[in-house]
């Protein structure tokens, strides 16, 4: 049998669609719309095998439309906005665009050497003003119906670097890259009110028969409705009430305390008078912080071909503190691919392996060694 030239052979026929705009789609009357969307992959440099997997899948899906006599749309895209550019942008000290489109660039090349069935001529990037123009233009129709609102929420706050934190990027209290103690902070945002859907969305989750039943159900808890009663307790000697909601009424009898949010209006007021209370608030994120943190499972791939003897992967990934298991997908001289769970968030595990000599790329899921 004639040994498979992938490179001739795919270049060939990859030109030969190319030319035919076999890919191209235009309206037909005579064939049955059929539309294929994968989530749009953020860009972060290079393509990893987790990408090669999941578009593979949707081009699957795609050609066996095709075969079957239907008109299929079949588009890509880039997610590109958002706070990984602004990072990214941080730690290689270019501009965000520039280091996107750099990547987009890159990714592109790497999507149609792989002989997807894109019609390119549909491509779009979110962190495109033509793109985000209709997403602001949307915004406004929500707003102008009564289905945005704003309203203020307390946000982790880097004074040094002066912009709103993700949990995830609170490390000890402190701001995962300049290190300042990090600012509990009553800011305003705007919120969806997705919440006046609930029931119907609740409701419409028994027509999905095809769903596999967890999934249906985490999508329930998720809507989050609950049926219970709101009950007012009145204060000694005050005029205030607190309002109460509970799922089981019946149980208020064997009720022992109340326990108010740190933001409550009746705990600033005892903030005030109280120095041990003030300063029970004050360090209250830093709880909220710890109980954020939560089980992780990261697939990696941690690279030594720049090492002249072999590495017992096994033994650095046991001194990595916060890894609770791994398992060796694969292995050989140069790198290993392996799947871990771990307790705590990205940052928290790119600090764990650096103590261990091990450099976390977040962005393309990878480990290098630094020694």
């Amino acid at each position: 049998m004639e040994k498979y030239n992938f490179k001739q052979i795919e270049e060939k026929w990859q030109n030969e669609w190319k030319s035919k705009k076999l890919f191209k789609v235009k309206p037909k009357k005579n064939k049955k719309k059929y539309y294929v969307l994968e989530m749009f992959p953020y860009p972060s440099g290079k393509l990893h095998m987790g990408h090669v997997r999941n578009y593979t899948l949707g081009d699957v899906i795609a050609r066996f439309k095709y075969s079957n006599g239907f008109n299929v749309l079949h588009p890509m895209g880039w997610d590109s906005f958002g706070l990984p550019a602004e990072n990214a942008a941080r730690e290689n000290n270019v501009h965000p665009k520039e280091w996107t489109l750099k990547n987009i660039n890159t990714m592109k090349a790497q999507l149609k050497k792989m002989g997807f069935s894109y019609d390119w001529n549909r491509e779009l990037s979110t962190s495109d003003k033509n793109y985000y123009y209709h997403e602001q233009k949307i915004f406004l129709e929500f707003y102008k119906k009564g289905l945005v609102y704003k309203k203020s929420t307390h946000v982790n706050w880097d004074p040094v670097e002066e912009c709103v934190l993700a949990n995830e990027q609170v490390i000890d209290g402190k701001g995962w890259r300049s290190g300042a103690n990090v600012e509990k902070k009553l800011m305003p945002q705007w919120f969806l009110k997705i919440t006046k859907y609930a029931q119907d969305l609740e409701q419409s989750l028994k027509d999905l028969k095809f769903w596999p039943e967890q999934v249906k159900t985490m999508q329930k808890n998720w809507i989050g409705k609950s049926k219970g009663l709101r009950i007012n307790f009145s204060l000694d000697n005050k005029e205030k009430n607190i309002e109460v909601f509970t799922t089981r009424p019946d149980t208020l009898f064997g009720a022992s305390f109340i326990a108010l949010a740190s933001e409550h209006p009746i705990s600033k007021e005892y903030t005030k008078k109280n120095k041990e209370v003030e300063n029970f608030v004050k360090n209250q994120w830093k709880v909220q912080n710890v109980l954020s943190t939560i089980k992780n499972s990261i697939k990696l791939t941690v690279n030594y071909n720049n090492l002249k003897e072999w590495v017992d992967i096994r033994s650095l990934i046991n001194n990595v503190s916060i890894i609770d298991k791994y398992k060796i997908v694969n292995i050989s001289k140069n790198f290993a691919v392996i799947s871990i769970s771990f307790s705590g968030n990205y940052n928290q595990l790119r600090i764990a392996l650096k103590q261990s000599d091990l450099e976390f790329d977040i962005h393309n899921r990878k480990v290098n060694l630094l020694k």
